[in-house]
């Protein structure tokens, strides 16, 4: 067992209002600059929506991510070989079009404007050739179609959806849309450090987080070619690549990341799991619907004394272990089995987890009348008008289970507190159904004072920053001869110490 530390995230999408006040925070802090007028380091898109930049979720477009072939991953967008050959082209590069050209307005018009019988427009101007243009599109395009067969029937989610399950989504009076917040999910296995030639991409030893060395970064762009969530950027001022650095210097300072510290609704959580770094390259492996259970089983114990004694033996304080104990991500992920990873197909086992939303609880029509034979506790999750499978698409690599388990639990949840306050339920139906969602009141209680009632203290906990043994690294021989490679990286693990 390998035991290394890695800084996690959780959205709860039941909870998110799509107000931008997360994007909005992060841009003004790390995208105000020439040359990133475009990037959203964060951004929120609207499901069912095409997303930013569009139809990122589609590979056969975008190639990234990795594939399974002879027994090992390989990445879909490069090789040694198609390196070399694109060298000075990448074919599979979002454009300025998939994005969108970035504006801003001529706001001196409406004060210099002559006199005249009619009022003076600002005009959009364009941020990169400074001339006047049309807006065509924008980071959150999808906003006010959200759901609508405009731009929805385009979502890549839709491949698997029946005809007739679409109709019921786009009914105009009867619409259902929701919101996704995106950041870099700092992944485990992330396909942008392994495909940058000149190795600028890396992801840090003492907390995982993934990072881009601008001194070395060449501007040759694979990293955003192998990004299947497309959340690195090119610097067109600089000729740098970029990307969400979840506010390390933040973190540093005991603080959560600007967009996490701004979050109106309070849906980010933010904690540490252990994982097992043995176990990666295996679980990897795993078929696609298998692969939620597979992220879940390298997640470790932080209560189990192996792990503890595993911890200890990567160089990790004390403090840092009890801070793992209380990450409210452990208990999302791990514990409760509630979150679950964006798009896990790609197999990047990203450290950004989702609560799937139970949106406004709507039942699917057949011939304009809601079916209400055989109800049963669940009938309402399981007949939403939103298809299970469409969210098991995005959620769970299709794994439809994996989203009904998470359902139900919310819903039950739900039905057990209203129970103590409206006091309409049966006793013994209540206890029924949490035992066929798999919950126990304790639990249910916890998941609703962790969702409803937290504090911020309790929505982000992150170890203490030991940046004195990142120094330490650059010392070999301050850990001996056997040495160090870093907090959390031995250069080989030495069994029996």
């Amino acid at each position: 067992m390998d035991v290394r530390l890695q800084m996690s995230m959780v959205f709860h999408l039941d909870k998110c209002i799509g107000c931008h006040t997360c994007s909005i925070a992060c841009k003004n802090v790390w995208t105000d600059r020439e040359g990133t007028e475009y990037m959203w380091w964060n951004n929120v898109e609207t499901k069912p929506g095409t997303g930013y930049p569009t139809l990122w979720e589609n590979q056969d477009k975008y190639r990234g991510g990795w594939e399974k072939g002879n027994g090992k991953l390989k990445l879909k967008a490069t090789s040694k070989v198609k390196g070399l050959l694109n060298i000075f082209h990448q074919p599979h590069l979002p454009t300025i079009d998939d994005y969108y050209e970035p504006f801003s307005y001529r706001y001196k018009d409406l004060f210099d404007s002559p006199e005249g019988a009619d009022q003076p427009t600002a005009r959009p101007i364009s941020m990169i050739t400074g001339r006047p243009m049309d807006i065509e599109a924008g980071p959150n395009w999808d906003d006010d179609l959200g759901g609508s067969p405009v731009y929805a029937a385009n979502d890549p989610n839709f491949k698997d959806i029946t005809e007739e399950e679409k109709q019921q989504l786009f009914e105009l009076e009867r619409l259902v849309f929701f919101y996704i917040p995106r950041i870099c999910n700092h992944c485990l296995n992330p396909a942008c450090v392994a495909s940058c030639p000149s190795g600028a991409l890396y992801k840090r030893g003492e907390d995982g987080i993934v990072l881009v060395n601008q001194q070395v970064c060449r501007g040759w762009r694979y990293c955003i070619s192998a990004c299947p969530y497309k959340k690195v950027y090119y610097n067109w001022k600089t000729g740098k690549s970029e990307k969400c650095i979840l506010c390390f210097p933040r973190l540093e300072t005991g603080q959560a990341p600007a967009c996490f510290h701004s979050c109106v609704g309070r849906i980010r959580y933010l904690g540490c799991l252990f994982y097992d770094a043995d176990r990666l390259v295996e679980s990897l492996q795993a078929d696609d619907l298998d692969l939620v259970e597979a992220q879940r089983g390298i997640i470790l114990d932080p209560f189990d004394e192996q792990v503890i004694a595993g911890a200890r033996l990567n160089g990790m304080e004390d403090n840092v272990i009890r801070a793992a104990q209380n990450s409210p991500v452990y208990k999302y992920v791990k514990l409760w089995k509630l979150a679950l990873p964006l798009h896990s197909e790609f197999r990047t086992f990203p450290m950004l987890f989702y609560v799937p939303p139970m949106l406004p609880i709507m039942g699917a029509l057949k011939g304009q009348t809601y079916e209400t034979a055989d109800e049963e506790f669940f009938t309402a999750v399981e007949k939403a008008r939103v298809p299970i499978k469409y969210l098991a698409s995005i959620f769970s690599a299709g794994n439809e289970g994996k989203v009904l388990e998470s359902l139900k639990k919310q819903f039950v949840v739900r039905q057990y507190k209203r129970s103590e306050s409206v006091n309409d339920l049966d006793p013994e139906q209540v206890r029924r159904m949490l035992d066929e969602a798999g919950c126990t009141p304790e639990e249910a209680e916890e998941i609703y004072r962790l969702t409803s009632l937290p504090s911020e203290t309790e929505r982000y906990v992150f170890p203490p920053s030991h940046r004195e043994q990142a120094i330490e690294m650059l010392q070999p021989d301050t850990w001996g001869a056997k040495g160090m490679a870093g907090f959390g990286f031995r250069e080989k693990p030495v069994r029996g110490e």
